[in-house]
């Protein structure tokens, strides 16, 4: 199984570095559980970029859901798969996550715009709140149910920022993360949003969504001071968020025409320095 764990935890490094990082300020009996999370989180997120066909993209999403709720221990050959079992079990992780997750993610594989901030709020709290969620189970199962409105925040912080830093890639593919009631509200559409050249209404709708983001970022930095140690590696990644939201503003370039870019030593920095003292206090 070690070979295994390797091949997970590369496949982490490669495709999530931050949640990488976070992960390795996790106790050493803790982080393969971690790493099996955020590998299959990272597999289900990638769908649409390996495969470009709804229907196809659907029948991978679903033989994860097999995967999961398949009874027995017998292997299934794909490392990620065979190690998230594992700690599904061993964890008693919640099956009807995992399966609201993939659901969720659906939605990645079309390109229906999200209709209402309500939408964007279930749809982030479903992937990356749930992710937190279970990760902070893994880490301390006695405390997680406690901070699982606290996860919610994050997880709404987080995956809205992931969205921003993602949103020129998303305007090539014809998809619209940014709800349309946002988008009305600024003056757009989904259709002059993906298709435009990124006239003022969408530079407003921008805006609001970064305002979006920092509201729950601010909720959970309200309560983050309450977490205690042992949680602190699942809600870790959350030490980033505020630095990329600060880099958006600066429009330096603008989230329309590309991700803003953290150096591995700022990010590496941020990650120390909440790991030690807590993410209740924003850091520089």
């Amino acid at each position: 199984m070690a070979g295994t764990s390797n091949i997970v935890m590369d496949a982490v490094r490669a495709a999530d570095h931050d949640r990488y990082l976070s992960a390795l300020y996790a106790p050493a009996n803790k982080r393969d559980a971690l790493l099996a999370l955020y590998a299959f989180n990272a597999e289900i997120a990638g769908v649409r970029d390996r495969i470009h066909e709804p229907l196809p993209g659907e029948v991978r999403l679903q033989w994860w859901r097999d995967v999961i709720l398949a009874e027995g221990e017998a292997e299934t050959g794909h490392p990620t798969a065979d190690v998230l079992r594992a700690a599904i079990t061993a964890h008693h992780l919640p099956k009807a996550a995992f399966e609201n997750m993939l659901e969720a993610r659906v939605f990645d594989l079309y390109d229906d715009p999200m209709p209402s901030r309500t939408d964007l709020e279930g749809y982030c709290g479903e992937t990356a709140a749930a992710l937190i969620q279970l990760a902070a189970m893994v880490l301390d199962a006695t405390a997680a149910p406690g901070f699982a409105e606290l996860a919610g925040r994050a997880g709404c912080a987080q995956a809205i920022t992931g969205l921003l830093l993602l949103l020129a890639l998303h305007r090539r593919r014809g998809q619209c993360y940014v709800p349309a009631d946002i988008l009305a509200a600024a003056g757009t559409t989904p259709e002059e949003f993906v298709k435009g050249d990124g006239g003022a209404g969408a530079e407003r709708a921008v805006a609001a969504t970064i305002a979006l983001a920092r509201e729950h970022l601010g909720a959970f930095e309200k309560g983050a001071s309450a977490l205690p140690a042992s949680l602190r590696p699942a809600f870790l990644p959350l030490a980033l968020t505020r630095a990329y939201l600060d880099k958006m503003e600066k429009g330096a370039p603008s989230p329309l025409k590309g991700a803003a870019a953290l150096s591995a030593l700022r990010r590496h920095w941020l990650l120390l320095r909440h790991a030690t003292r807590g993410l209740g206090t924003p850091f520089t």
